[in-house]
């Protein structure tokens, strides 16, 4: 994913939409190395991500405004889950946090993207509906959790003390 695009999904993530243009003016400001092909390769970059879903194009009549759709909120969280930002300790802090998922069929697009961002930030399976993890992400999913307003389909647990037969399938399933 290059620069441009990044940028313009944090620059989105801030604030609920902002026009075409001034997100085509301001990025080029925020990046180094900026050139005469950067507003061209900037609206291209606006275009792709609307053509993928993570940004809504809306026409006013006078202008053009981008608007960060959920996907794309799923998208920033999972760059940020591989940025070099986001390297967790690797000091274990004593804590388990567990997260229980349980998203209907009908949203089944949530679900298997949510389960990717469980998976890139380590989490791993025990239960079909339950993830396990020694690194402190509950924040994030705390953040994913009010963004996608899942209220009761998203729980998040941060615990101290796991029953030995729990530990065991934490480790068993680390091993796979």
């Amino acid at each position: 994913m290059s620069n441009y695009t990044k940028k313009i999904l944090q620059i989105l993530s801030k604030k609920p939409a902002i026009s075409v243009e001034d997100l085509v003016l301001g990025v080029p400001s925020t990046i180094e190395g900026k050139n005469s092909k950067s507003k061209y390769a900037l609206t291209r970059a606006v275009k792709n991500l609307a053509e993928t879903g993570f940004v809504d194009i809306i026409d006013s009549g006078h202008q053009s405004y981008a608007k960060l759709t959920p996907k794309g909120k799923n998208k920033l969280n999972s760059m940020k889950l591989m940025g070099d930002e986001a390297l967790v300790s690797a000091t274990w802090d004593g804590f388990w946090r567990i997260i229980i998922l349980d998203l209907p069929e009908e949203r089944k697009a949530e679900r298997e993207s949510l389960r990717y961002l469980l998976k890139k930030a380590n989490f791993v399976c025990i239960k079909n509906t339950v993830w396990i993890s020694p690194h402190p992400y509950e924040n994030l999913f705390a953040n994913i959790k009010k963004d996608l307003s899942l209220t009761t389909e998203l729980m998040i647990l941060v615990t101290d003390k796991l029953d030995p037969e729990t530990h065991l399938a934490f480790l068993e399933a680390i091993k796979k």
